[in-house]
Parts: structure tokens; sequence; C-alpha cells
């Protein structure tokens, strides 16, 4: 006996006639033409994304991240996520009677806190989100940066009104070891990868920025580009004075504008600048809270964030 296809069944028809049906149904073939220069373009390429902000919190949000990432996949693209879990940390620090302290952006962690960050990152906000891909297929795997020694880290010291500030368990990226990563994408997979890492002498974990640690790991990967939710528009040109946000601008003029930023963006847009100078194609931030950002982001014209581009010099841009 033949065995028939297994296929989803057709919605039953319309009680319309069958030239009106063919009409309303255009426009969802025009969207996809549309899209197939940005396909051709990114096929084949490796995408980082930070994952971050409001997306980690909102269940809708949560569901359509992963439903962008899951598309980006399927449409040929090499998609990696990365991803820290501020309020989450900052809730178990709470429920266990530790205090939150942040300096120049950063979180400061103590040896206590760093364990709450280890097990939150692996243990809750990463399977989560894995669980949320694979509801899909069984494509995400979870590791850390510890995994494979993926990320190594040294110590990292903030500036503060010129002083050197010690923040406890928190490191700098100073080597990535993408074979892992790597593996899982010639395999199909979606490594998903908590930012954390060890030091080279295997004494310390430490406690790595998530927007950091995404631009480390675009430049290593050679990633065609790195985009960074927040809950922001984007970069904005003037604020508070104003909430027009820069569509584009180059490393350049980016590392002019660094020193005024509210320090909430500064480790965002320092990574967009490192990826484009060690390169990454294009480094883009964009605003986590708008459903399916990211397919917005790559697959249109107008995009809605900040696009940072390499210097003129450096090579073409987009």
């Amino acid at each position: 006996m033949t065995k028939i296809p297994d296929v989803p069944p057709r919605a039953p028809a319309a009680a319309t006639p069958r030239a009106a049906r063919k009409h309303t149904a255009l426009p969802k073939a025009r969207t996809l033409i549309e899209a197939l220069p940005w396909l051709t373009r990114h096929h084949g390429k490796t995408v980082v994304i930070k994952f971050g902000g409001n997306a980690m919190v909102d269940e809708e949000l949560k569901s359509a991240f992963a439903q962008d990432v899951v598309f980006l996949r399927h449409a040929g693209l090499r998609p990696v996520v990365v991803h820290g879990g501020g309020p989450q940390i900052s809730a178990q620090l709470d429920r266990m009677g530790l205090v939150s302290e942040f300096k120049a952006g950063l979180r400061v962690t103590t040896p206590e806190a760093m364990d709450v960050v280890r097990m939150v990152l692996a243990g809750q906000v990463q399977r989560e989100l894995v669980g949320l891909l694979n509801r899909h297929g069984p494509l995400a795997v979870g590791m850390t940066g510890e995994d494979a020694h993926t990320m190594t880290a040294t110590k990292h010291y903030a500036e503060i009104d010129g002083e050197r500030v010690d923040l406890g368990r928190v490191g700098d990226v100073s080597a990535v070891d993408t074979g892992a990563i790597q593996a899982l994408l010639d395999d199909g997979r979606i490594p998903v990868i908590s930012s954390v890492a060890r030091s080279a002498d295997d004494t310390h974990v430490y406690n790595v920025n998530a927007d950091t640690a995404a631009a480390a790991l675009a430049a290593a990967l050679g990633a065609e580009t790195l985009m960074v939710l927040t809950d922001v528009e984007g970069l904005y040109a003037d604020w508070p004075h104003s909430d027009d946000v820069i569509s584009q601008l180059t490393a350049h003029e980016l590392e002019a504008l660094l020193p005024d930023l509210a320090s909430g963006m500064v480790p965002k847009m320092e990574g967009c600048l490192y990826a484009v100078r060690n390169g990454v194609r294009t480094a883009r931030v964009i605003d986590g809270r708008v459903q399916h950002a990211i397919l917005l982001e790559i697959f249109t014209d107008e995009g809605i964030g900040t696009m940072v581009v390499p210097d003129a010099d450096q090579g073409d841009t987009p």
C-alpha cells in the first residue's frame, strides 16, 4: 500500500470566490519574496544574538524570540545565542539575602554571588531557553563558557572617576576556543551559551557581562552579525533631550560617543565596537520589547534599532 505523505491538513476553503481567495493570499507571497535578497545575503552566515532585557522575562516575547531563532536556522543561517540573566540573578540574590550592587554598569560579584550566577544562568535561564527552542525540534544545545574551555577570562577592574575599582569575580574574555560551537553549528544545532568563564589557570570562575561575551564570540566565530537585544529602541542621538534613534554609525563615530553614554549602554556599545573592529560585518542594538524584532531587523530594509558598521578604511559596509 502506498504511504500517504505526512502533510498538514489544509484549512477549509472560505465561502468566497476562488479568484478572491487567491487575491487575499497575495500579500503573504509578496512578503516572502521581499525577504529573498536578505535570505540570499545571509544564507550560511553565523549570527550571534545576545538575549537579554525585557525579552527574558515576558512570556510572549520569549516565545517570539525562540520562533525567530528557529526561523533563522531553517532559513539557512547559523544562529548562536548568548545570554545573561540579570533579573533572575537579582531575584535569587534577594531570596538569599545577598545584596545586588552595580558599578560602571556591571554587577559586583562576590564569591557567594558567583555561585548564584552559575546556578541561575546554567540551571534556570539556559534550561528554559533551550526548552523554548526545542519545542520546534531537537535543535538547541546548552553550554557555558566554561565548557570545552570555550571562553577564558581574566579579572576585570572598572575605572570610576579615574580610580581602579575591584568588582570581585567579574571577568574579561581573554581567549575563545570555538571548537565546540563550530561542531554544534556544523551538526545543525543552535548553541545556547551562558556568559561565565574560567581563568586560564582553572582556579576561578568569572561572571562575564553577556554583551561582552557575545561580542568576543562573534569576533572569534567570524560572524556576519552581532545582535544585542535591549530595552530601548536603540542608541539615542541626544538622550534625555531627544528620543531620536541613530539608525547607523561607524565604529569611529561610536567611539566618540562612548564617554557620554549611560552606564547601562556602555557594555553593549563597547561590545558592538569590539565586534566590528574584529571582523564582524555589522553589530546591531535592537529593541527586544518588539515581538519578532530579530526578523524585522535582518529581513527588512527599515530595521528597528541602531547598526554599527566598520570604518570605511576597514572594508566595505553593507
